[in-house]
């Protein structure tokens, strides 16, 4: 089989693509051909070496993909060749998972569809319930057109908020405005003023921040009376820090989440909310975003987009 290799930390174009013997499926697991695999920042991050979490040389990047059961392990049951899954897999043409660790994929859902969902989707979910995020509440939604961000619009509307999302370009402002998003904002100018006047001067109750550095310093100012800053990431390639007596005088909340913590932490949590998005997801009710799908074989050009901001939503490769 054919898949793409991290042999050395650095920049996408530094991955190789290598003839890989197929894997076989060992007791209790199965193999899957998989015929999309999700791109993510958090694989740019990867194979850089930058994310929290390090993996030994060489690897496989990715971690979420979509396909058909090939072959089955000794003592499966539940699996038979031809079924279709959502797996945990990464940017090559076959992977072998724990029986457990395959879901059923519906009819509905397509393959790219089920890819692209799962990590953007869980993370959202998970912030939101840490906000506390009720209907009828404000959500401001930065980095709006990235997958986390996106999926917080497609959420936070589903929940019945009112959700103000902040991007950069008129056409990833018109993608949010697709999903759902009730106001948009090119936030290149700022966005402290606008939000003031949407709002009517109450600010916004929850603020989803994947980005840090300055939007972070400029939403501590847009902050409602005990209103809830979520932390998500720092694609800026700055962690801001909070001036706490904004903090105190809003008796507003800074909370911070990562979804590898929820899975290590509390995993049943996590199942439950994964059980959730699912049945949203074959029932439509939330509607994952793909803007762009490539060739395996060109994962490097897939994750150049996604570093440079030109994925508006998620990035597939098929």
């Amino acid at each position: 089989m054919q898949a793409i290799l991290c042999e050395k930390l650095g920049n996408p174009e530094d991955l190789v693509l290598r003839d890989l013997p197929s894997p076989r499926p060992g007791p209790g697991e199965v193999k899957v051909a998989l015929h999309a695999r999700g791109v993510s920042f958090v694989d740019v991050l990867m194979i850089a070496g930058q994310y929290q979490v390090k993996r030994d040389l060489p690897f496989i990047p990715g971690s979420e993909a979509a396909g058909t059961v090939l072959e089955v392990g000794a003592g499966v049951q539940q699996w038979q060749p031809g079924d279709r899954v959502l797996a945990s897999g990464g940017f090559a043409e076959e992977t072998v998972v724990k029986a457990e660790q395959a879901t059923r994929l519906p009819d509905s859902v397509s393959f790219e569809t089920a890819a692209s969902f799962r990590a953007s989707y869980h993370t959202a979910y998970y912030a939101l319930q840490r906000g506390r995020l009720k209907a009828g509440e404000t959500l401001l939604v930065h980095g709006a057109a990235g997958g986390v961000g996106l999926a917080a619009v497609d959420i936070g509307k589903l929940l019945g908020a009112t959700v103000i999302a902040t991007a950069s370009t008129p056409e990833k402002l018109a993608v949010c405005q697709q999903m759902g998003a009730d106001y948009v904002i090119n936030y290149t100018q700022g966005f402290r003023e606008q939000v003031h006047e949407i709002t009517g001067g109450r600010w916004a109750d929850v603020i989803y921040d994947p980005v840090g550095g300055d939007v972070f310093d400029e939403s501590m100012r847009c902050i409602a009376p005990f209103g809830r800053i979520l932390i998500i990431g720092f694609t800026s390639g700055r962690a801001a820090l909070a001036k706490t007596n904004h903090v105190l005088i809003k008796d507003a909340e800074i909370i911070g989440l990562t979804i590898g913590a929820l899975s290590r932490h509390d995993p049943a949590w996590e199942q439950r909310n994964f059980a959730v998005l699912m049945r949203w997801l074959a029932a439509g009710r939330i509607h994952p975003y793909i803007s762009h799908r490539l060739p395996l074989a060109h994962a490097a050009e897939a994750l150049n987009l996604v570093r440079t901001r030109q994925v508006i939503g998620k990035a597939v490769l098929v």
